[in-house]
C-alpha cells in the first residue's frame, strides 16, 4: 500500500496542539495592517482553533497530523 501524501500546502497553514486540537491564523494579519486599529492588530496576531466543520477535511489533506 503506497504512503498517504501530506498536502503541503494545508501542512504550512495548521498546526496542532499537544491535546490535539488544530490552530490556523486568521485571514487579514499579513500585510494592509496601517488601516487597522491597534485593538484588531492584537487579536489578529492570536492563533485560532479550526472550525469542527473543516476538521474532516483537515484530516484528508493532513493524513499525520
Amino acid at each position: 500500500m503506497p504512503k498517504m501524501k501530506t498536502r503541503k500546502s494545508a501542512a504550512k497553514r495548521f498546526r496542532a496542539t499537544g491535546r490535539g486540537k488544530v490552530l490556523r491564523q486568521p485571514g487579514s494579519s499579513a500585510h494592509l495592517r496601517e488601516c487597522k486599529k491597534p485593538k484588531n492588530k492584537k487579536k489578529l496576531s492570536k492563533l485560532q482553533p479550526v472550525h469542527k466543520t473543516d476538521l474532516q477535511k483537515l484530516k484528508v489533506m493532513l493524513p499525520y497530523l
